[in-house]
């Protein structure tokens, strides 16, 4: 590619920036922020907590930004220290100021982010396309990682489903708040419109063009080849893929994978307080053991 991403105009860029502010006021406020140099541009990375275990780095969904991780940060941070991301590439903090070439590409910049902030047993915890996000570096670039676990990943082991695909696209073509309402609570399984996270992403869905190599299923054999330790729980619910055979291809793929299937829970995995405290729970004891493993 040689176009890169930034915003349509001056005056969306405003409006993404004020939707921004009041997402990150939902978050504990944080203990560092950075702007790490990368071979692309500048990604902005908040700390939170501290203590001497490995950190786990946050890789946020589609246009989503490390706001998306509001209700989760306080529980992980409670146990040590948790970086979330603005992906590159993406509307956000992060400044794009290079082309990507591909998706091992990508991988490439955020090995980057990790080596810059000296994160060298980095635990990665993606939600939706962040999944994907953290098994594509499993795959391009593992040597800093200790773990990765995916929360309902997209495009990992099952395609986009027709439906979402549809209706996203006729949802951008007309966007009007009643059909972005609409969407979102059929993806989400409830009416999320008003919240700060989900107006940040509608804000940048509407204000930042990106320029990115896309997603894309990994073959077979990119699947097989990772060896770092895997922890994908998908929600059983989820409109944007078949959550079942997703599931299913990853565990014949990656035997050594941890799978689990929240029965209730739609894309948005940790909406609901219940699956949220399960959540938190499978990926504290997960990141513990597979540290534990490695020393």
């Amino acid at each position: 590619m040689k176009a890169i991403g930034d915003f349509r105009s001056p005056a969306r860029r405003n409006r993404y920036f004020d939707a921004y502010d009041k997402a990150m006021d939902e978050c504990p406020a944080p203990a560092e922020v950075y702007d790490v140099a990368t071979r692309h541009g500048t990604t902005r990375v908040y700390r939170f907590g501290q203590g001497d275990v490995p950190p786990m780095v946050l890789l946020p969904g589609l246009m989503a930004t490390a706001a998306c991780y509001w209700s989760l940060i306080p529980a992980f941070a409670a146990h040590g220290p948790v970086y979330a991301v603005d992906t590159l590439g993406e509307a956000g903090r992060s400044v794009q100021t290079s082309p990507f070439e591909d998706l091992a590409d990508r991988a490439r910049c955020l090995d980057d982010v990790l080596e810059r902030l000296d994160l060298t047993e980095a635990h990665l915890v993606g939600g939706s396309t962040g999944g994907w996000h953290a098994f594509n570096q499993a795959i391009h670039a593992p040597v800093r990682l200790a773990s990765v676990t995916m929360l309902d990943p997209t495009t990992l082991t099952a395609p986009f489903s027709r439906p979402v695909l549809w209706y996203s696209a006729l949802t951008a073509i007309l966007d009007n708040d009643w059909m972005w309402r609409r969407f979102l609570r059929w993806s989400a399984g409830e009416d999320i419109m008003g919240r700060p996270d989900a107006q940040l992403t509608l804000a940048g869905i509407r204000a930042y063009r990106s320029r990115v190599p896309f997603q894309s299923c990994p073959g077979d054999d990119e699947i097989r080849s990772v060896r770092t330790p895997v922890l994908a729980m998908f929600g059983a619910r989820s409109v944007v893929h078949d959550p079942i055979v997703a599931a299913d291809r990853l565990r014949a793929l990656l035997p050594h994978a941890d799978i689990e299937t929240l029965p209730g829970a739609g894309h948005h995995l940790f909406l609901r307080p219940a699956d949220r405290d399960r959540i938190v729970d499978r990926v504290l004891e997960f990141t513990k053991r597979t540290s534990l493993d490695r020393t």
